[in-house]
């Protein structure tokens, strides 16, 4: 806004803003842009220019529709539009509802003369799979940038299909047998069974197994038809599928057994009775209308047995209203021939009084234990045999009202006509229903073990896998070769450094004293300092600054945020081969701005550095003054990483010889050491070794003050420096 921004442009783009917010609320300005590319006052003029433009091609019989490519938006082909798709829209309908059906989606846009091409058949298989079942998708990636980019289309045209939530491109030639096999090979291969004399008694009979009704289509074609098979992965949680190609030799018992016309398609739906389908339908065309229709009201078995909690919400629903009530009839029984007479009865029973407001179920006591505990009461009266049991769900979280029969189930007829009473008093009172109990959800009978979903969640991470690495665009796969290949690079790196730094390590680790003579002694100090000065930087240097009364404020106590002060513990007859030491092993970390350093006298200021290390108590003790020893601490060698403004510091102390590990962190017993350093028993006395010496491995320690990995010892102040 020109009021608010006092830049130059600012007015032109707030009248840019302006007209174009105008343009696109309105759509008789927005088409007229769209066609005409202008707006506003020479709107009049482009309109007139267009029309003297297409008298000057009808002259000449020249128009842009010879060529037919409906670029513009006044000839773009309207037939996508009911299909077009948007980033919400996909997310929250699209995805949940390819759990249903397969979806193929084209990716489009303007300007695309591979679009043109391909729209044709596009149009034909899209209106035909749709008829079929199957879901139609279109996205422009000109207006939906966001779902283009979510779908992994980098390209247009782009076709893919969606089942599952999972994608998968089409890789082949656009043609219309090249889109229905697509489509077709989305789906799982094991949604319809074929069936021939010799296993379908086997497959009516899998009913007691998988607690589902089972569906029969008979049909002359050689091969399952598309829509049927895309009916079979819509029902699939409710029904199971199987298809007879009556043309077949071996399926003529089959024909022979349910009377059927070859030349007919003919769906059956079979319950608990095998011998003779529950329900049947012939149609010379098989509409998915039909089908769905037909399905739909056979879901479930008669007395279906509740497997799951989503199986007990369909069949035994929450009351919605007076009007609405619906009554669960529950037969708990158990498994076996003892309980089958109870079930038969029941059976027969549901089937003769069937009736919308009320469902007949039965339980397996031993699987569901605690529905069937909640609901009996643990009684004595139904241990080991069946019961029946009137409720109705009140609410989501588990409330039932219910009655059960007061004597256990055992079909005979006395039982029959008192569950009939009941029913008939329950039309006329809902208060028959007396008790109320809350129920656990049910377990999942049916749900596959944790092995099994594991080893397909495996299988199907692998083809994706492979499919990817194959089909995939490469932009979508740079991430992931980066990663591995940084992560190699990294690995193999950590070997190269780790294999060079062990042999360095053995290179420069001092050797151990006590079996070799003074002479031998004095001459590895020699080679070491020839090594060592071998190692001095040739170019640059190390600025180190002692820390005195005068600089101590702005080199410690106001450090600025971030910055630390690496100070080297020195005495004047170590200061200089300390100092060359300690410059050679911080040389490589001198480019952080960071870091600063410098050394401390410890003639000067020992009671400065003792009244510090006071607060490191798991590697110092407490000086003691009266200890005989006190004085004697050799402290030549120590160094302190001081950060000012978050007041605590991390300690490095000297390398001992012979302890290969060297001293990296300030955990060890520093009260065992410094005592044994008193008594002249320790390697770290100059005496002992060399006093460069000391400061072998500082720079490892320095590594690892940088990753924040040392230990850190907090003060409340910092002491003055006298």
């Amino acid at each position: 806004h020109p009021d608010k921004n006092k830049d130059p442009g600012a007015e032109d783009k707030f009248i840019q803003i302006s007209k174009a917010y105008e343009i696109l609320s309105n759509e008789e300005k927005r088409a007229n842009f769209d066609r005409y590319g202008d707006a506003g006052e020479s709107q009049g003029f482009s309109q007139q220019q267009h029309r003297q433009f297409h008298r000057f091609h009808d002259g000449f019989y020249f128009d842009e529709s010879f060529f037919h490519f409906p670029f513009n938006s006044e000839r773009r082909d309207t037939s996508d539009e009911k299909y077009l798709l948007h980033f919400s829209h996909y997310i929250n309908e699209i995805v949940p509802d390819s759990f249903k059906k397969p979806y193929l989606i084209k990716i489009t846009s303007d300007w695309c003369f591979s679009c043109i091409h391909i729209e044709p058949v596009w149009k034909e298989v899209a209106q035909e799979l749709e008829a079929l079942g199957a879901g139609i998708g279109v996205v422009h990636a000109g207006y939906e940038r966001r779902l283009a980019h979510h779908l992994g289309a980098h390209s247009t045209p782009t076709l893919l299909g969606l089942i599952n939530g999972k994608i998968t491109f089409f890789h082949n030639a656009v043609v219309r047998e090249n889109l229905r096999q697509f489509v077709e090979n989305l789906l799982p291969g094991n949604l319809v069974e074929k069936i021939t004399d010799k296993n379908y008694i086997r497959f009516l009979s899998d009913w007691r197994k998988d607690n589902k009704p089972h569906v029969l289509l008979f049909d002359h074609m050689p091969v399952v038809p598309l829509l049927y098979k895309l009916t079979a992965f819509a029902y699939r949680d409710y029904l199971s599928f199987g298809y007879v190609y009556v043309g077949l030799r071996g399926t003529e018992e089959l024909s022979s057994q349910y009377n059927i016309n070859v030349y007919t398609p003919t769906m059956m739906i079979f319950k608990e009775h095998i011998d003779r389908p529950a329900d049947v339908v012939q149609a010379r065309e098989m509409k998915k209308q039909l089908i769905d229709d037909f399905l739909s009201q056979n879901k479930f078995l008669m007395v279906a047995r509740l497997t799951s909690q989503r199986l007990f919400q369909e069949l035994c629903p929450v009351k919605k209203s007076h009007r609405q009530r619906k009554h669960c009839v529950v037969l708990l029984t158990g498994e076996g021939e003892k309980f089958a007479e109870a079930y038969e009865a029941f059976l027969t029973f549901a089937v003769a009084n069937t009736k919308d407001t009320l469902k007949f179920v039965h339980v397996y006591s031993d699987r569901q234990p605690e529905f069937a505990d909640a609901l009996l009461m643990d009684e004595e009266k139904y241990h080991g045999r069946s019961a029946v049991v009137i409720l109705e769900r009140r609410n989501n979280a588990g409330k039932i009202a219910y009655k059960a029969l007061e004597e256990a189930w055992q079909g005979s007829k006395e039982d029959n006509f008192i569950l009939l009473d009941l029913l008939d008093q329950l039309r006329t009172d809902p208060g028959l229903l007396s008790s109320e109990t809350v129920v656990a959800d049910l377990n999942d009978e049916l749900a596959p073990m944790f092995l099994i979903r594991w080893f397909y969640s495996t299988l199907d991470y692998i083809s994706d896998c492979w499919d990817s690495l194959f089909h995939s665009n490469w932009r979508e796969m740079m991430p992931l070769l980066s990663l591995l290949f940084s992560a190699l690079f990294i690995l193999f790196g950590t070997v190269i450094v780790q294999a060079f730094s062990d042999s360095s390590d053995t290179r420069d680790a001092p050797p151990s004293g006590k079996e070799e003579t003074a002479a031998k002694t004095e001459k590895n100090d020699s080679s070491f300092s020839k090594e060592s000065n071998s190692r001095i930087p040739k170019k640059g240097f190390v600025e180190v600054t002692e820390l005195t009364d005068i600089n101590y404020t702005s080199n410690l106590v106001r450090l600025r945020p971030g910055h630390m002060n690496v100070v080297l513990i020195l005495s004047n007859s170590t200061k200089t081969p300390l100092l060359q030491k300690f410059a050679l092993e911080v040389y490589t970390f001198t480019g952080s701005s960071s870091l600063h350093f410098s050394f401390l006298s410890l003639d000067k200021h020992r009671e400065w550095l003792e009244y510090l290390l006071e607060f490191a108590q798991d590697a110092a003790p407490i000086p003691n003054q009266y200890d005989k020893h006190f004085l004697e601490r050799d402290y030549t060698g120590y160094v302190l990483a001081l950060n000012g403004h978050k007041k605590y510091f991390c300690l490095f102390k000297p390398h001992r010889s012979g302890d290969e590990g060297g001293t990296l962190g300030s955990c060890e017993d520093y009260d065992a050491l410094q005592h044994a350093e008193a008594r002249g028993k320790s390697s770290c006395s100059p005496g002992s070794r060399s006093i460069k010496n000391k400061l072998h491995k500082l720079s490892f320690w320095m590594e690892r003050l940088l990753e924040g990995s040392l230990q850190r010892f907090y003060i409340p102040s910092w002491p003055a420096l006298d």
